[in-house]
């Protein structure tokens, strides 16, 4: 679903990512792990095509991001760790305006929003504006329209920023939900415990290098995550 081949991107003389080469298939929830400034932000932003890059090559579904920019953009979604959202409309009119974006029919789209805004707990808010949403409301609104046309992948900064228990438990099941139907997740996280618990595989970034790459039982072994990250970046 997501295969990266040899990415390299600078800023100026700074090389923020180095040579990255992994795959994420279908099915997989893949966890990118790495310290502030590892590269992790930089690599999501060039697979969302927000950013150009020096060297490589990013597939998404087979779909080239530099040649095809439009058509892999409609596979996908990405949720930056500070999603900027039009504050001036209401819940409901801007997930009307991403699924127009995304053309996804009015029977589709109202049977998404109803669900994930109810399972997210943020339904009843959906006619105010969003100026008037706490951060974890305008982080849940951010992840319905994230969802809202069931992408192939979906690429994720810190997600569980600002959610209560239970949204962030139900948005670890709608995760799951997605990779069952065929989808794959690569996502940002600090949150090891997490990644732990529901990442298939797990691939961790240093000073813009790719140091592992993996399934998550096979990456640590007996080790919990967290044990690991501490050893690889120590060494």
């Amino acid at each position: 679903m997501l295969e990266i081949k040899n990415l390299t991107k600078k800023y100026d003389s700074k090389v923020a990512v180095d040579n990255l080469s992994l795959k994420v298939e279908a099915g997989q929830i893949c966890a990118f792990i790495g310290h502030n400034g590892a590269g992790k932000t930089t690599t999501l932003k060039a697979i969302a095509g927000i950013i150009e890059f020096d060297e490589g090559e990013i597939l998404v579904d087979g779909i080239n991001i530099a040649s095809s920019p439009i058509e892999a953009k409609q596979k996908m979604a990405y949720l930056p760790d500070n999603p900027d959202l039009y504050e001036h409309l209401k819940g409901i009119d801007y997930l009307n305006f991403i699924a127009n974006v995304y053309k996804v029919g009015k029977e589709d789209r109202q049977k998404s929003i109803e669900e994930y805004a109810k399972r997210l707990e943020i339904y009843n808010n959906l006619k105010a504006p969003i100026s008037s949403y706490s951060h974890g409301m305008k982080q849940k609104l951010a992840l319905v329209s994230a969802l809202i046309h069931k992408p192939k992948l979906l690429l994720l900064d810190e997600p569980f920023v600002g959610l209560d228990p239970i949204s962030s438990h139900e948005f670890k099941e709608i995760m799951n939900e997605f990779v069952k139907n065929g989808s794959a997740i690569f996502y940002s996280t600090h949150v090891l415990e997490v990644a732990e618990k529901i990442c298939t595989h797990v691939a961790i970034i240093k000073q813009g290098k790719l140091i592992t790459h993996g399934e998550m039982k096979k990456v640590r072994g007996l080790k919990s995550l967290e044990s690991l990250f501490l050893e690889l970046e120590n060494e």
